[in-house]
């Protein structure tokens, strides 16, 4: 006789449908992420992405008025969201959270499909932590925009090859190389895949049939992004800014093996491990396909040179997977009662979110206000002051042009750090050949009325010698500090006052 009250763990883990792991989910990416809908910014990139998507909104096309080297498809989102709800953090910053939800879900549905139920369940839950915190992985990055994408096409793939399902996989997969470009290179590590896949089970024919469906739908999406550009006399500016642009950058960018050795000797140890003691069954062409998607991202990681934080976006999904899968057929953990430690964790383990409840209560207490950072503080006290009708040139919190309804003064200074990154000069025609340059010419001939800096940091990465140089030497015989607000100074031009 079943004694009361008592439910097995697997027969839980089967009760769990797609619509109760979706709702379940989203509420923790909601929960984890929600106390940071109300900073200025987490990343710069994001605050980049929103400024650009509101001069698309505005009727100019990517890289035409501002620019930055990241794929069009994100900036055409950011204007959907400015279009639709104006300037909103909250909108933009929930759009994250079902960014986050979904690819986890994905995520869900590939283990589901490819491991086990279990395994999906946990992977999946830790899909939205590692999506979400530690580092600026609370903000909306490429990276979670292009995994929306990526996980999704691996998903139709697993389920099926046919040429309808590798043709839509392509589709995603495009979506996804148009909001990160570096998949590119995870796409043709599938797409070989796709080729000898079909190849050695029917004709290299029916192979290259299959790979070439697959490509058709990238070529679609890649087509798409462009068309606006051809129509508008602008084609090279795609080309330029889309493709040479993030080639030259990789290049230029000093290659950093204390940053890639770890990361692969981590990776190859585990798969290493995992292969020896036959804990994944390589032979099941699921697992076989994400291996080669996982490959082709680290690829990419290793051809850039480095990896930052939010670069692991794009594998976290998929490793977990492995991970998952792994642990649960370690000896000794498969009679672990899994469900109380997955809790535990899911407590302790957002420590950054419950740091940032408590920071915004406490800053609503003290300012009347939940929205902090200095992005929005300083464009309100200049509103206040009468002084936001000045140009402003923002070294620092650059998503304040957002709040003050003006744009960066020239293209270089859409991303503050894109100022000293010459070496991209070229690719969106820029008047000025050298970082030094393009600062006289924006200090001396533009003459800004209000200068932003952070306080006691340097105005650009420490290796910029001679550029901090000048425009800290400027500043100081041209501009007199005006207020402060937190870590930020605001200088007015002298002869503005």
């Amino acid at each position: 006789m079943q004694s009361k009250g008592k439910t097995s763990p697997i027969s839980i883990y089967e009760k769990l449908s797609g619509k109760v792991m979706l709702l379940i989910l989203f509420l923790l990416s909601f929960f984890v992420r929600f106390p940071f809908f109300f900073r200025d910014y987490i990343d710069r990139d994001e605050s980049t992405f929103i400024l650009v998507g509101q001069a698309l909104a505005d009727g100019y096309l990517p890289y035409t008025h501002l620019w930055d080297l990241k794929p069009p498809l994100i900036y055409f989102l950011m204007a959907g969201l400015i279009s639709l709800f104006g300037k909103s953090f909250i909108a933009i910053r929930l759009f994250g959270v079902v960014a986050v939800a979904l690819t986890a879900f994905f995520t869900f549905e590939i283990g589901r499909q490819v491991f086990s139920r279990k395994t999906a369940v946990f992977c999946s839950l830790g899909t939205v932590l590692l999506l979400s915190l530690f580092g600026s992985l609370q903000g909306v990055m490429s990276e979670h925009l292009s995994m929306l994408f990526f996980m999704p096409a691996l998903l139709i793939l697993v389920r099926g090859r046919s040429n309808m399902n590798v043709f839509l996989a392509g589709l995603l997969t495009g979506l996804a190389i148009m909001t990160k470009i570096n998949l590119a290179y995870a796409a043709l590590f599938i797409a070989v895949f796709l080729f000898v896949a079909m190849g050695r089970k029917n004709t290299w024919l029916r192979g290259f049939i299959n790979s070439l469906w697959f490509g058709l739908g990238i070529m679609l999406i890649i087509l798409l992004t462009i068309l606006p550009y051809i129509f508008s006399g602008t084609a090279h500016v795609w080309w330029n800014s889309v493709v040479l642009a993030p080639l030259e950058y990789t290049r230029a960018e000093p290659f950093a093996p204390e940053k890639i050795l770890p990361f692969i000797i981590v990776i190859v140890s585990f798969f290493l491990f995992a292969w020896r003691k036959q804990k994944i069954d390589f032979k099941n062409p699921g697992v076989l396909l994400l291996f080669i998607a996982l490959s082709g991202v680290c690829f990419s990681f290793i051809k850039g040179g480095k990896i930052n934080g939010h670069y692991l976006i794009q594998i976290y999904p998929i490793l977990l997977l492995f991970v998952g899968s792994v642990v649960a057929r370690i000896e000794g953990i498969q009679n672990w009662k899994a469900g109380p430690v997955a809790v535990l964790l899911l407590i302790l383990l957002p420590v950054e979110s419950y740091k940032e409840y408590y920071a915004v209560y406490a800053y609503n207490k003290e300012r009347g206000t939940y929205f902090n950072g200095e992005g929005i503080s300083v464009p309100d006290y200049l509103k206040k002051e009468g002084l936001d009708n000045k140009s402003v040139l923002l070294f620092e919190y650059h998503i304040g042009y957002w709040k003050l309804n003006q744009s960066p003064l020239t293209k270089a200074a859409t991303h503050p750090s894109n100022l000293c990154r010459d070496q991209l000069f070229p690719y969106f025609e820029n008047p000025r050949l050298t970082a030094l340059e393009e600062l006289k010419y924006i200090m001396e001939d533009l003459k800004p009325g209000i200068v932003v800096v952070r306080k006691d940091k340097p105005i650009f990465d420490r290796k910029q010698e001679q550029a901090n140089a000048y425009t800290s030497q400027y500043i100081q015989d041209h501009y007199v500090l005006h207020h402060t607000i937190d870590r930020a100074e605001i200088y007015l031009r002298s002869d503005s006052r």
